[in-house]
């Protein structure tokens, strides 16, 4: 069972003993279309997006894009008031041309679409799907909590959306993938399951583009999540609760490199805001210490030397072990 600790629900299963698992990832801030450019324009518009991530990779990083996330809903737009008449199957002309772009660029691809699901009976959900980097459905999380309609207005849910069950967690050759999206932030439900499966990162396609949630549930989680919205912003949140990167432009991409074996240390007198690593590994180890929160995220940058194994040859222990020990403490005092 996941451990719980003064946050709530956290990763069953720590990272830190693992080797460094560099990850570069891109997401990006662009509204769905009201009208037009058809199916076709779109799909065009969102492969552009993820060959202009993969360049930027290559450019910033140099290495390839591993992990593209796009919006909300943004193969078709807005529902409105018929969700099926707004809706697409995955296979054919969706799939034809992001699992092309997935192949091309060698990276995951996770899309945001209003997903028809059986034309007979009229069932669709708003999915995203997570495409692998030969180009097929790899996983189709289903969003678990669609909008209900305005008070007034006749009961639907985003015009005829069917919800979800669950909230998989999908194995990817770099690790571990959940997905929750837009309203999915409200409820803790499948964010708790994300956690319990020991998700590395969290899709949220979203057209709402809070900041205060996600941070929350980054930080409660232990997890990063990758916005991907319509308006505002597209940010990364690291397993402290902070913005780790970020857009705010209109149409600007994002693509950053995360590492998914960390340890999360808290402020110790000897640490010294991360000095004492620094002075004992150099540049094997990579950190990011914040003042304020008194913690820092560290990682290994040496792929013989997990960063569990310098944390303790320092002499400090990860948050939860102190957490837990001083959890004892007190309660036995």
């Amino acid at each position: 069972m996941s451990r719980r600790d003064a946050y709530g629900i956290w990763r069953t299963r720590g990272t830190s003993h693992l080797p460094p698992r560099k990850v570069v990832v891109g997401t990006v801030q662009q509204g769905g279309w009201a009208s037009g450019p058809g199916l076709a324009g779109r799909l065009d518009a969102l492969t552009g997006l993820v060959g202009r991530m993969a360049e930027m990779a290559r450019r910033r990083h140099g290495r390839g894009l591993d992990l593209a996330v796009l919006p909300e809903s943004v193969v078709n737009g807005e529902p409105g008031s018929d969700a099926f008449a707004h809706s697409n199957p995955i296979e054919g002309p969706v799939l034809d041309a992001l699992g092309a772009a997935a192949r091309r660029h060698h990276c995951y691809v996770i899309v945001g679409m209003n997903l028809l699901e059986d034309f007979r009976r009229r069932i669709c959900s708003n999915a995203a799907v997570l495409v692998d980097r030969r180009g097929r459905v790899a996983g189709i999380y289903r969003k678990i909590h669609p909008v209900p309609s305005e008070p007034g207005r006749p009961v639907s849910l985003e015009g005829g959306m069917t919800p979800g069950r669950n909230a998989p967690v999908f194995q990817c050759d770099f690790g571990r993938v959940g997905m929750q999206i837009c309203y999915d932030i409200d409820f803790d439900g499948g964010w708790n399951e994300l956690a319990k499966g020991n998700a590395d990162i969290v899709a949220w396609p979203s057209q709402t583009p809070q900041i205060a949630r996600p941070s929350a549930r980054a930080l409660r989680h232990g997890y990063y999540i990758v916005s991907s919205t319509w308006k505002c912003n597209a940010s990364v949140f690291d397993p402290m609760g902070r913005v780790a990167a970020q857009v705010r432009a209109p149409g600007h991409l994002l693509v950053t490199e995360l590492d998914l074996s960390w340890a999360l240390v808290e402020w110790a007198r000897t640490l010294r805001g991360g000095a004492l690593l620094r002075e004992r590994f150099g540049n094997r180890v990579g950190f990011r210490y914040v003042e304020e929160e008194d913690r820092g995220l560290f990682w290994s940058n040496d792929p013989r030397v997990p960063i569990a194994r310098m944390v303790k040859a320092a002499g400090l222990l990860e948050w939860p072990a102190e957490h837990a020990r001083a959890s004892r403490i007190i309660a036995s005092g």
